[in-house]
């Protein structure tokens, strides 16, 4: 195989930080939600939207992974991006403050679209870089947690675009980017030639059924009917469980426990939206990248053992960091490095265990697991929170983590 007649992959690393920085709209649904209670909307009624995107979004991506061998990759992010696009762009023409409007166009149509465009720039980029799976990974889903801070920054205190044009207009405005940005990074996500391999790469050694490591493709249901799905699976389920929690409490556990300590309530409040802005929200992003980057020197396996056995820790003492304003800091760190380190490495031990040539297909059935820790985690965090008890919620979330990590030991190579 030639390669210089072959795309130049540095393309593929740049159309999927794009495609990826607009997916993480649905993170930044936050910057709505004051708007829209002053306009009559409770609590609860914007987080049906979110609720309901995050669902749309973890369904629909296994419904992509299936087309993603017929439609092709290019084809497949051009339309999500499109309905991504579509559907924020509607929300705004619709007023902007329809309820059912805005559970149907972002939510669920909104959630639709990034869940087609999703998993694109995973499988393609592993493609294109055998050699640096967990890098590319990495920088790909990085700029879904870059993203969300973009945008809400950008809608905010950046670009004031709340302020100036309006809850509707920035609908409309953010359609439209989401859009561009989806199609244009998506006209380079295609696959390379068969048997197409980087200069000076070297496949994986032999295993001793004489097949090189990590090539043993599985399709979906032999997957579903192996045990190392379910290991990975319930692994990830507690480490993006603990995660979400975590997301979830980082501003009102820390500011009871900072008031406890004899801070005031204002101060309180600005050193946890601090922690969780900040520290939470930029560790979250470089933890996908340099796990990533740490898993193709160390190993999936071993990387996600060393994250859930060092996240299982970091929670539990979380109860005792969130008091002091330091400790307070440097935990949402630890933690939000942690958890955005799953971004990277689940993707990666499912093309690892199961084979990278349909990692399109089946990574989207190993995060649905991502959309089973998103309940169960916030809502023992918010029950236990209801009756008091915060440290009790992150002491049962911490364990459960590390009983994810002996899970991942026991995982061993899937054979046929």
């Amino acid at each position: 195989m030639k390669n210089e007649k072959v795309m130049n992959r540095s393309l593929v690393v740049l159309g999927a930080i794009l495609i990826q920085l607009a997916l993480g709209a649905i993170y930044a649904w936050s910057v709505f939600t004051p708007g829209l209670k002053e306009s009559g909307w409770s609590s609860s009624d914007t987080q049906w939207v979110f609720a309901i995107g995050l669902a749309s979004f973890a369904v629909f991506m296994v419904f992509a992974g299936k087309k993603l061998k017929s439609w092709g990759p290019k084809k497949l992010a051009i339309i999500g991006g499109l309905i991504l696009g579509l559907a924020y762009a509607l929300a705004g023409l619709f007023g902007g403050t329809n309820f059912w409007a805005l559970v149907l166009l972002i939510g669920l149509v909104g959630g639709a679209g990034i869940g087609f465009a999703y998993v694109v720039p995973i499988a393609v980029g592993m493609r294109w870089f055998p050699d640096k799976k967990g890098m590319i990974t990495g920088l790909a889903v990085a700029g879904f947690g870059f993203g969300a801070m973009g945008w809400v920054k950008l809608a905010g205190s950046w670009g004031n675009l709340l302020e100036t044009i309006g809850l509707s207009s920035t609908f409309v405005v953010y359609g439209i980017a989401f859009a561009v940005m989806v199609v244009v990074g998506g006209m380079w996500m295609i696959f390379p030639p068969e048997g197409w391999l980087p200069e000076g790469y070297v496949p994986p050694k032999p295993d001793a059924r004489g097949k090189p490591v990590g090539t043993t493709n599985f399709d979906s249901t032999s997957m579903l009917k192996s045990y190392q799905f379910y290991l990975i699976f319930l692994t990830f389920v507690f480490s993006a469980g603990a995660g979400l929690m975590s997301i979830g409490l980082m501003k009102l556990y820390p500011i009871e426990a900072l008031r406890a300590g004899g801070m005031d309530t204002a101060a309180a409040s600005a050193v946890a939206g601090t922690a969780m802005a900040v520290f939470f929200s930029l560790a979250n992003g470089l933890g996908r990248i340099l796990w990533g980057t740490l898993s193709d020197k160390l190993g999936r396996k071993l990387s996600i053992v060393i994250m859930t056995a060092t996240q299982g820790i970091l929670v539990i003492l979380f109860t005792y960091m969130a008091g002091n304003e330091y400790l307070l800091y440097l935990g949402a760190t630890l933690i939000g490095f942690n958890f955005g380190g799953n971004f990277a490495l689940f993707p990666t031990i499912t093309a690892d265990t199961f084979g990278a040539k349909n990692v399109g297909q089946n990574y989207p059935f190993v995060f649905l697991a991502y959309g089973v820790g998103g309940i169960l985690g916030p809502i023992l965090g918010g029950r236990l929170g209801d009756l008091g008890n915060f440290p009790m919620a992150f002491t049962i979330s911490g364990i459960a983590v590390l009983v994810g990590t002996v899970l991942m030991l026991m995982v061993k190579p899937a054979t046929k």
